[in-house]
């Protein structure tokens, strides 16, 4: 019995001594999980709902690589210190020269875009405009795209909520906030100056030595609508090509103020385009008000006709309109 009783306490306490060892090694194999044992699943990353005109989009906040072909928006990432992948390479702003080196990719043309190359980056995001429009439908193919152009009727409240749709996707929120108070500042300003003086302007495009006439509402209405020239002629029709003038008709309307956009500067054409001032300062166009009081004004197309909407150009474009106002 004495033999029997010590065996069964031998047991016993064996059994015990296995079963602290047992719940020792189990804590000491968890701990190193929750500090130095392998990290846990990734989160999902977070996503916006992005509605625009073509439709909606599911953007990752943050994307790594996007495909940017409005030039508006690549000049409100650049002013955000945001990077892309690829460009249209063959239409960059002048003053965006960083994204022709070999840093870049490219896109394809800002009419027609290289779907294949496009395809083969993989990219997260891609952000079009009015001149790729028709191409929506395979881009969004390849990746999330948004469309964001600028509504010319209300050009300062698409201007605004594209950058903050920008701002919003890569975090930026209080940087567009920031900048666009200063561009908001800065035109108050302007429009106060211009309407102490009640000049009247009329906006010409140069091309390939034809003009065309834009007024309010127009591509370039902002001139008008928002900074506050009083227009020569109410009776121009809104459009993307603007109305076909003659250069009578600049000096019928003798207009205070003669700004003057010149496309050959920055679109392809003719080998050898004819400079818009040669084009503008005729015989003709010399008996205006604006030639004779040094109004006729030249807005550079980089801003005005390749990039409007972004927060660069922006605030270019009111230092430009700003400065001719003596």
């Amino acid at each position: 019995m004495k033999k029997n009783g010590l065996l069964f306490f031998m047991t016993l306490m064996l059994a015990v001594l296995v079963a602290a060892c047992g719940t020792n090694n189990a804590s000491n194999t968890s701990a190193p999980e929750s500090t130095n044992g392998a990290a846990p699943a990734p989160a999902q990353a977070e996503e916006i709902v992005v509605k625009h005109k073509l439709g909606e989009a599911k953007v990752k906040k943050n994307p790594e690589k996007v495909v940017v072909f409005d030039f508006g928006s690549l000049s409100t990432l650049d002013k955000l210190g945001v990077d892309v992948l690829a460009v249209p390479k063959d239409s960059v702003p002048s003053y965006m020269p960083k994204y022709k080196e070999d840093k870049y990719k490219n896109a394809g043309g800002i009419k027609e875009p290289d779907f294949e190359k496009i395809s083969a980056m993989a990219p997260d995001l891609i952000i079009i405009s009015g001149r790729q429009a028709d191409a929506y439908e395979e881009l969004n193919k390849i990746a999330p795209t948004i469309y964001l152009d600028v509504e010319y009727e209300k050009y300062m409240e698409s201007f605004e909520t594209n950058a903050k749709i920008i701002g919003q996707i890569f975090g930026k929120e209080a940087e567009v906030e920031k900048e666009l108070e200063q561009i908001n500042k800065d035109i108050k300003a302007l429009e106060e100056k211009v309407k102490a003086k009640g000049k009247n302007a009329l906006i010409i495009l140069a091309n390939e030595g034809k003009v065309s006439a834009y007024g309010s509402g127009s591509r370039f209405g902002i001139i008008h609508d928002v900074m506050g020239f009083t227009p020569v002629d109410t009776n121009i029709k809104a459009s993307t090509h603007g109305n076909s003038v003659s250069f009578e008709y600049i000096v019928e309307k003798d207009a205070d103020y003669l700004f003057v956009v010149d496309r050959g500067l920055v679109a392809g054409g003719k080998a050898e385009q004819i400079p818009a001032k040669q084009v503008i300062e005729n015989d003709l166009v010399k008996n205006t008000k604006a030639f004779k009081e040094g109004n006729i004004v030249y807005l550079d197309p980089n801003y005005w006709y390749l990039s409007g909407g972004g927060l660069v150009s922006v605030a270019e474009m009111v230092k430009a309109v700003d400065a001719a106002v003596k």
